[in-house]
């Protein structure tokens, strides 16, 4: 009888030790599920959960989610470049209509004798420089839509990022990249790239910069004046600049360089430790042929 009752005890707390580990799991469950549904609300498709712990069945769906995340974002944003992309070549096209008749004309009256010399002069010569200066300001963002095919190759990631620090010797590099790290991509392409954040960076007062490589997506990191908070979500749009002289071409440009390749450029959410900013430029998996 007394063995009886032991069993009976024994299964009871076993009972309630299994009834607590569930609720335990279903809460942390919910928590992942709420993590997950404020992150895509708000527009953070970089969000990642950790997988140690889950069983199975729960672990794989976990990594299904994060690389859900992944694919949700690349599809978000080819649908804004293709936004932008057709808004840039209906502004460009209209923009260039209208201002090269003005540049012509004003060009043709300021050859004239009777307009030399006079208070119309400088006038004219207004009206031409402002229609010039605007012609070769729209001009830059055809950039956007004469993208050639990617010539593909093989190459040594290290060799561009050497060519890259030797570009630009007059700031500290701390480059974190293997040196037998192939990839394939179109080599000028990438270059360029690098060079538009190196340049972003040097005009931010960035000191330091730092290469970082982890399969497939290298990491450039910079010192300089943060992104403000409210420029984040616009830095990729043609357009938009948060500097004076700036075009707003460059970041939207290199982006659409990478996506040109199955590849990818993103702002970080989290710069790395000892960075204020940190840009990702993602290979694809197709890209991304060898160690």
């Amino acid at each position: 009888m007394r063995d009886m009752i032991t069993l009976c005890v024994i299964i009871v707390v076993l009972v309630v030790l299994l009834a607590s580990w569930l609720v335990r799991r279903q809460r942390s469950l919910k928590t992942r599920a709420y993590l997950m549904q404020e992150a895509i609300r708000n527009r953070d498709f970089t969000f990642r959960l950790p997988t140690d712990g889950l069983l199975p069945g729960e672990k794989a769906m976990q990594e299904a989610l994060n690389q859900l995340g992944s694919v949700i974002r690349q599809q978000v944003n080819h649908k804004e470049v293709e936004s932008w992309e057709r808004l840039t070549r209906v502004l460009t096209h209209e923009i260039m209509n209208a201002t090269a008749p003005v540049a012509s004309i004003s060009q043709s009256l300021l050859s004239r004798p009777e307009v030399k010399g006079t208070a119309l002069e400088a006038g004219i010569q207004a009206i031409n420089t402002a229609s010039t200066h605007l012609n070769d300001f729209v001009e830059s963002y055809r950039k956007l839509l004469q993208l050639q095919q990617p010539s593909l190759q093989n190459i040594r990631l290290t060799d561009i990022l050497q060519e890259l620090q030797q570009l630009y010797p007059q700031i500290p590099w701390h480059c974190h990249v293997a040196g037998n790290i192939i990839v394939c991509i179109d080599r000028n392409m990438l270059r360029q790239v690098l060079i538009n954040l190196v340049k972003n960076a040097l005009e931010a007062g960035a000191t330091h910069i730092a290469l970082e490589y982890h399969e497939p997506t290298l990491y450039v990191s910079n010192d300089g004046q943060p992104i403000p908070t409210e420029a984040r979500q616009s830095i990729f749009v043609p357009f938009f600049t948060t500097k004076r002289t700036g075009s707003g071409i460059g970041l939207a440009y290199s982006r659409r360089l990478m996506m040109q390749q199955g590849g990818y450029l993103n702002l970080e959410v989290q710069p790395r430790t000892g960075y204020h900013t940190t840009f990702s430029v993602e290979f694809s998996a197709d890209l991304t042929v060898g160690k």
